[in-house]
């Protein structure tokens, strides 16, 4: 039984990702068809995860099973959840209030976060790279002061790069200082080195998704008895 579920995952593994390819043909039926299986597993996994994991552990049996202060506590939440259904009606404006709530509260959760999670550690990482006291002793200390360095001027001069003030000179177009421009250019290669660093990282990242499927096509052709090359 075990055997044949996994030649079932296998075959269906298979069948869905030569839909996927289909697209190097062009925009064509099957490779829709794929994606909106997709996307339906995703939406159908995202509902019993959020059923299973929030909403029963944290609002049903609270409401049902919990303290006064518990249940109080779930009715509060449950009402503007039942006025987001709201939004799919023809009485849309009424869950107007329940999306401004969570708007509000998830763009405060992001700027708290990358304030605190990303801005702070940078800044404090960039100040600890040029400070002697903060060198770790597995490393030279010349090497971390260079790279330091490196960091400094990176982050500087990357900053510069996106300052758009401009002298007002009558008569004349907006222009930035020389010096202000010439530190850009420097800040540019970081930005190109940078986003070059990403780009390959993302290249990377495919190429190991498509050696994963090239495998499991070897897999599924093993499976089904294509051994032809086994040996070698």
């Amino acid at each position: 039984m075990a055997n044949m579920m996994d030649f079932i995952g296998l075959s269906l593994g298979f069948l869905l990702t030569i839909l996927i390819f289909s697209y190097l043909l062009g925009d064509n039926p099957f490779f829709r068809l794929a994606i909106h299986i997709f996307i339906g597993v995703a939406a159908g996994y995202v509902t019993i995860v959020t059923v299973n994991n929030v909403l029963i552990p944290r609002l049903i049996i609270p409401l049902i099973q919990g303290s006064r202060g518990e249940q109080l506590l779930s009715i509060l939440l449950f009402i503007p959840s039942v006025f987001l259904f709201f939004k799919v009606t023809p009485f849309r404006k009424l869950g107007n209030w329940s999306v401004a709530i969570l708007v509000g509260i998830g763009a405060a959760a992001a700027i708290g976060g990358a304030i605190t999670g990303t801005l702070f550690p940078q800044i404090l990482g960039t100040i600890n790279s040029v400070d002697p006291s903060a060198y770790t002793i597995t490393t030279s200390r010349w090497d971390q002061a260079i790279n330091g360095i490196i960091i400094v001027l990176g982050t500087v001069t990357t900053l510069i790069y996106f300052h758009f003030g401009t002298q007002d000179t009558p008569g004349q177009s907006d222009k930035r200082l020389p010096i202000i421009e010439y530190i850009s250019l420097v800040g540019k290669v970081f930005l190109a080195i940078t986003f070059g660093a990403l780009y390959a990282g993302v290249l990377l990242t495919a190429l190991a998704a498509l050696v994963e499927r090239l495998t499991s096509f070897w897999a599924f052709l093993n499976s089904i008895g294509f051994q032809l090359f086994s040996s070698f």
